[in-house]
This record gives C-alpha cells, sequence and structure tokens, in this order.
C-alpha cells in the first residue's frame, strides 16, 4: 500500500523556502555525464525517485556515482549534496524496461551512449497517464546522424558504424519542439564528425542548462536558448563541475502556493526569468512577485481575477503548470479558461477537483472553471506528477481534512515538499492510505 498525504486547510503560508534545483534538467545532465572522461561534479541535483532511478541507470552502464555531504537549507531543511559521477566501463549499452518504466526520461542516455559507445538498446517508454509521447522525433534526429535503428523485444537498438556524422535537420513535431529529443540529438552531435544544425530546437532552460554543461566539457555550442542550435563535433570530452539550474516548475508551484493560501513567501534560488510568461499570467489574476536576484518575493490580493490561458513551449505557459493554475482558478471570482496545447488529455485532476467543491467543465482539450467561494476536503487520487501537486494546493486551502492518495507521483518531481511547506504554515503529515 503506498503513503497518502494528509493535509489540513485553512493556514496561510508564510515563510522563506529554498527551491531546489530542477528535475528536468538533472535528469539529462546526468546522462550526459556518459560522455566524459573523468568525475563531473554535478551541484543541485534534487533526490527524488526519479534522479534516484537515473542513478540507478548509470550504475548499471558502468558509472560509479557518490552523493556527497548534504546541505541545510531555509527552514533547517536538509537538501542533498553535489553528486559526482565517473565512468568506470564502457561495456554496457542497455537501459532495460524496469527502469525505463519507472522513468521516462531514460530515453535520454540513448544519444550519449550512441556518441561515447557507438552502440544503445533502451527500452521503448510506452505510454502514460498524461497521453502518448512518442520518441520519433529523437529516432529520426539521431538516424540523420548516420545511426541505424530496428526494434528487438520492447527495445530500440541504435548502432553506428564508424563516427556520427553533422547534418542539417528539423526537430519540430506536430506538438512543437521536443526538449529531450533537442538534447538527445544534441549530445550525439557533440562528438559527431563536422557541423550539425538543429532546426526547431526546443528554446527551454532545461536545453540551455544541459548546453553549457557540454560546452564545460569541451563541446562547441552555439545558438542555444534559440530555435537553431549549432554544434561544431569535437573528439572528446572531459568531466567539469556543473550547477544545476532552479527548478521553475517548483519555483511555479511555490507561487501558486501562497497564491491560494493568500500568503507571503519568499523563495530562494528562483530564477523568474525562466517564469516570464507564469509570472505576466498570474499579476492579471492578482498576484505580486518582486525580484531581488535570486530571490523571489510573492503576495496576492484578496480577490482572485479569472483569466483564459493557453499552454505553449517556452518561454509561453508550461503544461507543467497547467493542474496548479486550474487549482488557483477554482477561487477566482469569476469564469475562467484553461486550453491544454502540449498535453490533450492531461485533465486528470479536475474530477477530483470537483470531489472537493470545484466547478470545472472539460469540453475537449479545455477546462471551463466557475470559481467557488472555498473548497471542501475530501479523499482523492494523484494521477500524474504534476496533476498531485496541483491537489495538494487545492488541500492547502480547502476546509478540513484531504487525503491525498498515491504520492508516490509527487516524489518524483518535487524535493521534500511536505517539509518545505510545513515550514512556512501547512500541516502536511505522510502517512498509509485509510478510509476517511
Amino acid at each position: 500500500m503506498s503513503d497518502s498525504f494528509f493535509i489540513r486547510g485553512g493556514s496561510r503560508l508564510k515563510g522563506t523556502i529554498e527551491v531546489s534545483g530542477s528535475k528536468n534538467s538533472s535528469l539529462p545532465i546526468m546522462a550526459s555525464c556518459l560522455m566524459a572522461s573523468g568525475r563531473t561534479v554535478l551541484k543541485g541535483v534534487p533526490r527524488l525517485s526519479d534522479t534516484d532511478s537515473m542513478v540507478q541507470l548509470l550504475a548499471q552502464l558502468g558509472c560509479d556515482v557518490k552523493r556527497l555531504e548534504p546541505k541545510t537549507a531555509a527552514g533547517n531543511i536538509i537538501l542533498n549534496g553535489p553528486l559526482e559521477v565517473e565512468v568506470m566501463s564502457e561495456q554496457q549499452c542497455w537501459a532495460p524496461y524496469d527502469i525505463v518504466t519507472t522513468m521516462r526520461a531514460s530515453i535520454c542516455v540513448l544519444g550519449p551512449l550512441l556518441a561515447k559507445r557507438g552502440r544503445a538498446r533502451v527500452a521503448m517508454p510506452g505510454g502514460c497517464s498524461i497521453g502518448d509521447r512518442p520518441i520519433d522525433l529523437h529516432l529520426r534526429g539521431l538516424a540523420k546522424l548516420g545511426v541505424q535503428f530496428h526494434i528487438e523485444s520492447g527495445d530500440v537498438i541504435g548502432e553506428v558504424r564508424g563516427r556520427m556524422k553533422g547534418a542539417r535537420m528539423y526537430l519540430g513535431g506536430a506538438q512543437g519542439p521536443t526538449v529531450l529529443g533537442t538534447i538527445n540529438v544534441m549530445c550525439a552531435a557533440a562528438l559527431a564528425e563536422g557541423e550539425t544544425v538543429l532546426v526547431g530546437a526546443a528554446c527551454e532552460p532545461e536545453v540551455v542548462d544541459c548546453a553549457e554543461l557540454l560546452i564545460k566539457m569541451g563541446a562547441r555550442i552555439r545558438g542555444h536558448g534559440t530555435p537553431e542550435i549549432r554544434i561544431d563535433g569535437v573528439d572528446k570530452l572531459a568531466a567539469c563541475e556543473h550547477k544545476i539550474i532552479p527548478d521553475r516548475i517548483e519555483a511555479g508551484t511555490f507561487i501558486i502556493a501562497a497564491a491560494i493560501t493568500n500568503g507571503e513567501l519568499e523563495l530562494r534560488n528562483c530564477e523568474l526569468d525562466h517564469l516570464i510568461s507564469v509570472v505576466d499570467l498570474l499579476e492579471s489574476v492578482g498576484v505580486h512577485c518582486e525580484r531581488d536576484g535570486l530571490t523571489a518575493r510573492v503576495s496576492t490580493t484578496r480577490r482572485l481575477n479569472p483569466v483564459e490561458m493557453t499552454t505553449q513551449p517556452y518561454p509561453g505557459f508550461p503544461t507543467d503548470l497547467q493542474a496548479q493554475l486550474l487549482a488557483l482558478l477554482c477561487l477566482a471570482d469569476g469564469n475562467s479558461v484553461v486550453t491544454e496545447r502540449i498535453f490533450p488529455d492531461r485533465f486528470l485532476h479536475v474530477g477530483e477537483l470537483n470531489r472537493m467543491g470545484a466547478r470545472v467543465r472539460k469540453e475537449g482539450a479545455t477546462a471551463i472553471i466557475q470559481g467557488v467561494k472555498d473548497l471542501q476536503g475530501a479523499t482523492v487520487m494523484a494521477s500524474d506528477l504534476r496533476a498531485s501537486a496541483g491537489l495538494v494546493l487545492a488541500a492547502l486551502v480547502a476546509k478540513g481534512q484531504t487525503q491525498i492518495r498515491r504520492i508516490y507521483h509527487i516524489d518524483r518531481g518535487y524535493e521534500k515538499i511536505e517539509a518545505k511547506l510545513n515550514a512556512v504554515g501547512a500541516t502536511i503529515e505522510r502517512g498509509p492510505e485509510k478510509n476517511m
């Protein structure tokens, strides 16, 4: 039986929270260490079930991975210390299904393995609760570099004869650019012969962060953060030291947590430049963010205004904050409209919010939210990582107690979320599921 969160709502959040390093940046950066000789030191890798799975996968692929001494953050929260990664053997090239099925981002070892070892076997990730997320763009881009692929027993097997060759390619897809696909091809191109040009590349900060790591290792990359990335291949990469960027989705979640509880939070290690569309929209709702370097101070008006929002690729409003915003808009003074353009099926949290007294109607890829005066505690079920975060936010303001089941989803992407929120006034307990 998995654990649940038991949340007593009604408290205003007030105090300081330190934002952890980015999960979505850490995973491909950890995989990129497969390409470098020597011991790479990564600062700010959060301790999550997903990063633990990546540590397990790297160990299986011949790496020695060590955690260094932890540090104390705001609220006396103990966050994990740096991660050291060193390749000890290059014999193993297989990412098996039992690891890939727990962490879809395992696919990001594909490019590094092919670039450095010339062969990779990675289990097909399959679908997930928020919709199908195919890897065809990854395979198409790597094939342009000279990789030959075939499917065997549910695994993608790629092989390179000799060295990969640089190429010009388009990486856009039906739902926009692919972040992990861009990173996979960029990593492979870093060790390919000649120049590679990626047109329609993802512009997310996580792509930029991985490119900066590769540049420190000796790669020659320019244009990262724009739709056209140019990579001049080099012969080898060497270990380096790198600090992971702040997790913009965690920061956005805590900003909305302050807003939904009418609280005041100071967020440290928060890069508001990575959240410009979020901050802009929340200003319309009535949420105010003041910047002081990498510190953000969040406050809110008592009246929340309704808005219309559509998720878009970066720098647009991120799909990973859609559920959290929707929870906030349940309490807005009027009707809001949220349209999901990235993962149209990503609305499994709607039924659970309605169990708490929300009035949300789903019509295709759009949710229409009629604001209510308050929410009520209930037993609800988390369906995926970001939906679980939205339910936590709703529970913080609901009357009475809320039980959120299947919180293993939230452990994939939020480092010690209950400890961080309890330190600023929330009342969250973790324990076995029970009937309420």
